[in-house]
Parts: structure tokens; sequence; C-alpha cells
């Protein structure tokens, strides 16, 4: 996509409707799961956005900072009730630029995906290593890139959600070279139409093993959802923790 900068997908108009369009319903569980894995110690979550996830986090006793790109994603979190004291840090989560070390690192929703190349990525993963208590956990939310089969000339158009006032489209068009798919998820209201660009760069689950391996990390444990589903070859989601 030309002159995409991941900002543009996490501006003031996504902030605005991020908290309606994200929920998915699992956030109950993937709390519980990742609060098992703090033992009592502090937690880090990358791209912390609207606190969908930090904020019952929090509400459960543990201790959570943030990182995050996007000062409008932010902002939304501080006018929640206790978003005001979660400590958040302006900047790219692959840099991990905090402070200290944690019990838990953790990207949900696909999120590791908004880094681009996969530098960036394998060097996410070596900043968190630096940053994790020696029994210390880094939790990965991602999709399986499944969905490859089902293009056609390498895009498509999906019809997302069709009602009275709105229909949301999903555009995309896919570069396999560089494992990136190239989104625009289009809002066609009697206002107008929005736009929402979005940009990933995907990875299969093997290839953030030896992300992983190469940041000293390894793979404990993955599971096709929050709730503990064994994973397997027809899983489209997965939750990886690593460990060193």
């Amino acid at each position: 996509m030309d002159d995409y900068e991941p900002i543009l997908s996490f501006g003031e108009a996504a902030a605005e409707t991020y908290d309606t369009v994200s929920r998915r319903g699992d956030e109950e569980s993937a709390v519980r799961f990742l609060a098992d894995l703090t033992n009592g110690g502090r937690a880090l979550e990358l791209a912390i956005g609207t606190g969908r996830i930090a904020l019952p986090l929090t509400e459960r006793g543990v201790a959570v900072d943030g990182i995050d790109i996007s000062p409008a994603m932010v902002a939304r979190l501080r006018a929640k009730p206790g978003g005001e004291h979660i400590p958040v840090t302006i900047g790219d989560f692959a840099d991990v630029p905090v402070d200290g070390t944690y019990s838990l690192v953790f990207v949900v929703f696909n999120t590791f995906f908004n880094l681009l190349t996969q530098d960036d990525q394998v060097r996410c993963f070596e900043n968190v290593a630096a940053h994790l208590d020696a029994d210390g956990a880094f939790v990965v939310e991602a999709f399986v890139p499944t969905f490859l089969h089902r293009l056609r000339d390498d895009q498509y158009v999906d019809a997302e959600s069709v009602g009275i006032d709105e229909v949301r489209l999903d555009v995309a068009r896919h570069d396999p070279v560089a494992q990136q798919l190239d989104e625009t998820h289009v809002s066609l209201t009697a206002d107008g139409v929005r736009l929402f660009p979005v940009v990933c760069r995907y990875a299969w689950p093997s290839e953030l093993d030896l992300m992983a391996r190469l940041g000293g990390l390894e793979l404990k444990e993955r599971w096709s959802d929050w709730d503990r589903t064994p994973f397997g070859a027809a899983s489209k989601m997965h939750v990886s923790v690593y460990g060193r």
C-alpha cells in the first residue's frame, strides 16, 4: 500500500470505533489466561490500545504497563475508569522502550503482524526477551494464514456486515513474497464513505517459533484459543506462550 504508515490505522477515526468493532467476546477468557501467567508479577502489553484487555486485567489485581504508537488510542484508554492509572509509553512496540523486567509480556488480536518486516518482528522477540523475568512468559495471539487458498488472483472483497444503516466491506490485496496483506475496511453509510486501512506482515506459527529462538526464547505451549482448546491442523488462531 503506497505511503502507508502504521499510525494511519490507529488514528482518531480508528480510535472512535475501535471499542465497537474490536470486541470479540473472548475478553474474559483472555484475561483469565494471562492473569494465570503473571505469578503475582508485572505485565506489559504491546499495543495496549484502548485497554480492551489491560483494564480488566488490572481489575484482577495485575499491575499492567503498556506501549502504543497511537496517542488517540491511548486517550480513549485514559478516558475510561482506571485508565489514567496505567503507565503507557508512546512508541514502537518492537523496540519495547521501557525500563525493567516483567513476568508477562503479551500482544493480542493479530497485532504482532502490524510489524511489517521480518527484521522488525525478530527485533521485537529479542527486545521482549531482554525485558522478561527469568521465568517470564511472552504471549502472542495471532491468526494462522489459512485464508490463502480462498484468494483469487491474490485479492478479495468480503462483506463484513450488512445492515440498515451501514455496510462494511473488507477489501484486500495479497503479496505472497512479502507475506503482506494490504487491507482497507470500507464503511458505507448515508453520511458517506469512510476508509480504515491496515497492513500486516503475517507469519506461520513455525516462523514465529524460529524468531523466538533467535531472540533466546522457545515455545512452551500453544493453544487454539484462550480456553486452551488443543491446537491442530484445523486451527485458525493460536495463542502461543514463549519463555526461556
